[in-house]
């Protein structure tokens, strides 16, 4: 049985490698990470950790590693398709056979292709079409011609029609327009195009491909943003509007923003790395991605009820993967595009650098909906701030916030350590976090080295330095597929690896750790996962890439000059020896 990658990631996505875990071991929160006791092989300490980022695991006892299907194969002794069977059932998903896995990556292909031709389509409309109210809106908006071009923005008619006349003129099928959201049709069986009359922000995945679109419209129409609803190539759900530009950015935070305008006009200010979610609150997918791109966020959301209210859902979001984040308060505008338009670009700068901490924000709402000049109102603000105060895993920076909120509220500093400590017991926080911390510095072993006689220690290291870069950025699928090929590594598990990645590319496909564990054994997807693992805390830039893989391309020049000095000699008349 063949399983296409996307339904393989579309697996990966609704069984969460740390659930599925948990299901069968203790997980102990260490950071953005999670450890256990590894139940591959007898160990009195964790030595095993699971990665939500990347959705995958590493034993650093025992080398066993892989994704979530990895997982459940070694633990239920399952063949590679029936482990992706129990984890259908567990995730609801139905199980694709050859047939419809090969028209689901043709209609995928044609989806891709549609969406290219509808945002060319609506950039021509937003300049060369006669209706220019599209392009009056970004103007008035202050966007810059350069950052209209950037985004690709475009205006959608207000015909019925338009857009559905070019596209089949173009040779696309109705069927295949209807599968990639952007016509609809009429209880009469007409097709008409799903957006109209609206300013149209194409949504770009992190490859450059156009997988969906955002419209606003122009008047007092509702809804007032029409996003393209779930297609084989796009769930808004899981992608970030201006991530294909953020992931570039230099920076070790991302800032996030509520909408697309927010977004364009923080990344015309000069910050490349900004994010939206689409139309919708943050989803663990969306938090879970973003732990790839940045160490810490900046949540920007509308200084309004509802704006705090999303916050502070981001906020537990992204508790959830461990990422630590901090809040921008704007005084004198509603949101980023307003505050930079009266402020200017170093203002918000500075507010930037100025953002609070998400604690901070969490323990100034305690007191919301509460009469805290009585008795009940103050022991309920006790137990809210309590509450807060007790998911502060650092003892250190738990009790500066216990002396700051014992000051605010006037409340016996004693007193409310007594109650966190309580609350700290209740859970066994305090002795988990205690007891990991004293296992971690006796436990965490590097991986056995097999020998590598014949390749020599820089060539690995590039080698795995490369893989590990595409095992984090598979993103860059086009531009590394344009500088190796898979023979440039000496590793034939390494070559098996890349050669994946090429195909991925050529078909459109999104490079997937589960479709290798097809093809690969335990031992293989284990030393894969360790090479990630290993380098979850180093950063790789991609002119480290470059250089690495410099150092292959003059190892391969060097191998082609051996064999032809040897082929030259074996060619030359030799002379017999004199006895």
């Amino acid at each position: 049985m063949t399983y296409s990658d996307d339904f393989l990631e579309q697996l990966r996505a609704a069984c969460p490698m740390e659930i599925i875990a948990a299901n069968s071991v203790n997980l102990i929160r260490r950071g953005r990470h999670y450890v256990c006791n590894c139940p591959f092989h007898s160990e009195r300490s964790p030595s095993c950790t699971i990665f939500p980022d990347t959705q995958s695991f590493y034993c650093f006892g025992c080398g066993a590693g892989g994704d979530v299907i990895t997982w459940v194969r070694r633990m239920e002794n399952l063949e590679f398709p029936e482990a992706v069977k129990v984890l259908a059932e567990k995730s609801g998903l139905q199980v694709p056979d050859d047939k419809e896995a090969e028209q689901h990556a043709r209609l995928r292909t044609r989806i891709f292709a549609i969406n290219r031709e509808t945002a060319n389509f609506y950039f021509r409309m937003l300049a060369g079409g006669t209706d220019k109210r599209g392009l009056q809106y970004l103007v008035s908006r202050q966007l810059k011609p350069e950052t209209i071009r950037k985004y690709g923005l475009g205006y959608a008619p207000a015909e019925w029609n338009t857009l559905t006349d070019h596209l089949l003129q173009k040779g696309f099928t109705e069927e295949e327009l209807l599968a990639a959201n952007v016509a609809h049709r009429s209880s009469k069986g007409n097709l008409y195009d799903a957006f109209r009359g609206r300013v149209m922000f194409p949504i770009v995945d992190t490859r450059g491909a156009v997988i969906g679109f955002g419209g606003r419209v122009l008047d007092d129409s509702q809804p007032k943003y029409l996003n393209t609803a779930k297609t084989p190539v796009f769930d808004k759900g899981r992608n970030l509007f201006s991530l294909n530009f953020a992931k570039d950015s230099s920076s070790n935070h991302m800032i996030l923003a509520e909408g697309y305008m927010d977004v364009i006009a923080i990344n015309q200010a000069g910050f490349s790395n900004v994010v939206a979610t689409l139309g919708t609150a943050i989803t663990p997918e969306q938090a879970r991605k973003l732990t790839q791109y940045a160490k810490e966020i900046i949540i920007a959301y509308d200084s309004d009820g509802p704006g705090q209210t999303a916050t502070q859902k981001a906020i537990n979001r992204f508790s959830e993967v461990g990422l630590p984040s901090r809040i921008l308060h704007m005084t004198g505008a509603k949101d980023p595009d307003e505050y930079i338009k009266k402020y200017g670009s170093e203002r918000f700068r500075l507010l930037l650098e100025q953002a609070g901490d998400a604690v901070n924000f969490r323990l100034d709402r305690c007191a919301e909906g509460l009469d805290t000049a009585t008795e009940a109102g103050k022991v309920q603000l006790l137990k809210r701030m309590v509450s807060v105060l007790a998911e502060i895993q650092n003892p250190l920076e738990r009790d500066v916030y216990l002396s700051r909120t014992a000051n605010q509220w006037d409340i016996s500093r004693d007193v409310l350590e007594q109650q966190v400590q309580r609350h700290l017991r209740t859970k066994n926080r305090l002795e988990k976090t205690k007891a990991w911390k004293e296992i971690m510095d006796h436990t965490i072993r590097p991986e056995p080295q097999q020998p590598q006689s014949s390749i020599s220690l820089k060539e690995t290291r590039a080698e795995e330095t490369i893989l590990c870069y595409l095992l984090n950025r598979p993103e860059e699928a086009e531009w590394l597929s344009t500088k190796l090929t898979a023979d440039a590594f000496s590793s034939p598990l390494y070559q098996q690896v890349f050669q994946h990645f090429l195909d991925c590319v050529r078909e459109h496909a999104t490079f997937s750790l589960s479709a290798l564990g097809r093809v690969l054994s335990d031992a293989e997807m284990g030393k894969i996962s360790g090479i990630s693992a290993k380098h979850q805390e180093i950063h790789i830039t991609s002119e480290e890439v470059q250089d690495c893989i410099g150092i292959l391309l003059d190892k391969s020049i060097q191998s082609v000059e051996t064999d032809d000095d040897l082929l030259s000699l074996i060619q030359k008349k030799q002379h017999p020896p004199r006895i």
